[in-house]
């Protein structure tokens, strides 16, 4: 009977008893008291040694996870030297887009069909395969470099040379957009500083000596008639213009200062291109 009724009280003890207190050994006999769960908040305490003056720390702060009031992280930084040139020629494109670019591809649109507009955007982008499939190899990225010959392969001869997308559509095969910019910015080249040029819009130091560069992997630059090749120029400008009306107002109703606002953007999607 003694032995049964010793059951119930042990059980009653572990249950109100607190955690125990673990000791760690250090090299010497001294004995350090380790961290002491909390009773009714669950925190961590540090308990001082038996005899010891050093007052206990006050509990561990709770962890609510990132400050949602921190300040955005600023685009990256794009030396502009060149600035007082640059806002005049801003204002110049700027005018242009309004007054000349955007009427035209306006009444473009009106005229000509989305899906139409949409072939005329494929074309190019088809016959501008070398540029892609180049600045693929020149990064290192050999399977992409297949991708875009496979693509061209496949959209010149099932896609009617290149008014359809049968590589994307059919097979699931997403271009691989890359330029000469881009891959002297891959090798470490930075931007050096912004330039606005005209009628092209934003640009930099570096990636103007890569559109250089890409100019003679184009097709359309070798053409004999020189009337021809601007010809194709200004159609696939207006086109492109004419399935983008919006992106650009977007940008820059809102903005305190739109010249800051589409160098930043610029700068800030550059950047993501090299990354990629």
């Amino acid at each position: 009977m003694a032995r049964k009724s010793l059951v119930p009280h042990l059980f009653v003890t572990l249950l109100l008893v607190a955690p125990a207190t673990v000791f760690a050994v250090d090299a010497g006999d001294n004995a350090a008291i380790a961290p002491v769960e909390g009773e009714t908040t669950g925190t961590v305490m540090e308990t001082a040694p038996p005899g010891s003056e050093e007052p206990v720390s006050s509990p561990t702060e709770p962890d609510f996870g990132e400050d949602p009031f921190r300040e955005e992280v600023p685009p990256p930084h794009l030396a502009d030297p060149l600035e007082p040139l640059n806002r005049a020629l801003f204002v110049f494109n700027d005018k242009a887009y309004f007054w000349v670019m955007k009427p035209v591809a306006q009444g473009y649109a009106f005229v000509v069909p989305e899906l139409a507009r949409i072939s005329v955007r494929n074309f190019f982008r088809n016959i501008t395969m070398p540029v892609r499939f180049v600045n693929n190899l020149l990064q290192g990225k050999i399977r992409n470099s297949g991708v875009e010959l496979l693509r061209f392969l496949i959209n010149t001869t099932g896609g009617i040379g290149g008014l359809f997308d049968p590589a994307k559509d059919d097979f699931s095969l997403e271009p691989r957009n890359e330029d000469l910019g881009q891959t002297l910015g891959k090798y470490g080249l930075g931007h050096g500083f912004y330039l606005v040029l005209p009628l092209l819009g934003p640009s930099s130091l570096r990636d103007t000596v890569g559109q250089t560069g890409d100019f003679f992997l184009n097709p359309v630059n070798y053409v004999d008639d020189s009337g021809v090749v601007i010809g194709a120029k200004v159609l696939n400008a207006e086109n492109e213009v004419s399935l983008r009306i919006g992106e650009y107002e977007d940008l820059t109703k809102s903005a305190i200062d739109p010249y800051v606002a589409v160098r930043d953007a610029y700068s800030q999607y550059r950047e993501k291109k090299v990354k990629e």
